[in-house]
């Protein structure tokens, strides 16, 4: 079958599936292998040290793809400037870029008169109509089940995304709580033309920054085990819950600041839990969709799945 959609057709994909930005996860093996299954694939650029290091990244999935790829860029979340960063990636001639967090404006004009489409994460429906005014070419809608930074509000997908449909008229991307071909069908059928994945994507052969410990817990897990943490600082984020982030959750409950806070929620505590199996030691981001996940399949055998799955729901409906 066909599986053609704006989206498709804007990133010269064969199905519409994106792989989601994953802060210090999503690099070449993976977006290599998500971009030459017939998705998109994305490296992470603000988790990378260098400009540098971001060049040879691009370079290297160059290497091992001549499918199209994007760069992410969480540029409300690192509180590092991102201007070096972006300019290796327009320097490369990256054909997509997706931003997530904070205010885009700043990329926009910098990707002006640029070939690079433009992708911007969003939690709302004025947040997507605001990035279909700056000039994004589509928006990526995430709901309230999905992984790692949310919308302050607590708006699941399946409300959401039509909501945004019916506000924009650049193609919608639907996010959070999808990891089969039921939740690539289910999208299509609230009016998104494609999905992005990101836990699911965590669980799979490719993603070797991922410690074996952080993919048992997704694929043991149950769709209960996720709590969100962060709302106190105005940035929620969903994780799999364990004695961590229940100290994080009591120190936001006692009503205390960032400065308490920071060394719960820090980049080297998230890497401890996901490089290192530290588990008692720091925390990993995971969606609800945890509770959908039962194997740690190649790349290549879960899109194949997720688009097997989608046909035989497709045939069924006619």
């Amino acid at each position: 079958m066909e599986w053609s959609t704006r989206v498709t057709d804007l990133l010269n994909i064969k199905y519409p599936i994106i792989q989601g930005g994953l802060a210090y996860l999503a690099y070449a093996d993976l977006a290599a292998s998500v971009s030459n299954a017939g998705g998109l694939g994305q490296i992470t650029a603000m988790s990378l040290s260098t400009p540098n290091d971001l060049r040879m990244e691009i370079h290297k999935v160059r290497k091992l793809t001549n499918q199209p790829f994007g760069v992410n860029f969480a540029i409300g979340q690192h509180g590092r400037p991102f201007e070096d960063m972006l300019n290796v990636a327009i320097e490369e001639e990256v054909p997509v870029i997706s931003m997530t967090g904070g205010n885009p404006t700043p990329i926009f004009k910098r990707l002006e008169n640029t070939n690079v489409k433009k992708l911007v994460l969003v939690a709302a429906r004025r947040q997507a109509e605001k990035a279909e005014e700056l000039g994004a070419d589509a928006v990526m809608v995430v709901g309230q089940e999905g992984g790692g930074h949310l919308g302050k509000s607590d708006i699941g997908t399946m409300v959401l995304v039509p909501k945004v449909v019916d506000s924009v008229s650049i193609p919608v991307i639907a996010s959070g709580g999808i990891g089969d071909g039921r939740g690539l069908m289910a999208a299509l059928s609230l009016g998104a033309e494609g999905i992005e994945m990101g836990t699911r994507f965590i669980a799979t052969k490719e993603c070797i920054h991922a410690h074996p410990i952080y993919k048992e817990m997704l694929v043991n897990g149950s769709e209960n085990d996720t709590v969100v943490i962060k709302r106190t600082l105005g940035a929620p984020g969903r994780a799999i819950q364990n004695e961590w982030t229940e100290k994080i959750l009591q120190v936001e409950s006692e009503g205390k600041g960032y400065e308490e806070l920071k060394e719960y929620i820090s980049g080297i505590a998230n890497k401890r839990f996901i490089y290192e199996g530290e588990v008692h030691k720091g925390f990993g981001w995971a969606g609800q969709v945890m509770g959908l996940i039962n194997d740690v399949p190649t790349v290549e055998e879960l899109i194949n799945s997720i688009v097997k799955e989608g046909e035989k729901i497709r045939k069924a409906w006619i």
